[in-house]
């Protein structure tokens, strides 16, 4: 059995997770199960090993700050002949403490060991911290 292997995300537009919850809400009605997709144009060539327990990390206005497990990869089709991968998510966000992240495009592979942990329980509500001030507690190791 291989090791979970994660995705990170960019969340263009969000200003807090609570936006990304809003809108994954708003497109998730269309599907027949309900759950929320992230739709992109390329395939994940490790799915096998997203499968086993990865989760998609949120990079928010520049920190990782949530994560939601994948659940399955689905084809959608939108009828303009283009093969897209449909990124189940489970509808439960779990925040995690804020690590920042550089603007990239598209997706990246996250390794288990890259991953910021998960809040506590009874921390999940906390707003994250400015991200300079996120990025010198990191550069320090301190987060």
């Amino acid at each position: 059995m291989t090791n979970p292997l994660h995705i990170l995300k960019l969340s263009v537009g969000t200003e807090c997770v609570d936006d990304l919850l809003a809108w994954q809400d708003q497109y998730r009605r269309k599907y027949t199960d309900g759950l929320p997709r992230h739709v992109t144009r390329m395939w994940p060539k490790r799915a096998e090993e997203i499968l086993n327990g990865g989760s998609i990390y949120w990079v928010i206005k520049g920190q990782i700050l949530c994560r939601q497990p994948i659940l399955g990869l689905t084809e959608v089709d939108r009828g303009d002949g283009i093969r897209r991968c449909g990124i189940v998510l489970d509808p439960e966000v779990i925040r995690t403490t804020a690590a920042p992240r550089r603007p990239f495009q598209g997706w990246r592979y996250l390794k288990p060991e890259d991953a910021p942990v998960d809040l506590p329980k009874g921390r999940e509500e906390e707003e994250a911290l400015p991200a300079e001030l996120s990025a010198a507690l990191a550069e320090i190791g301190l987060l």
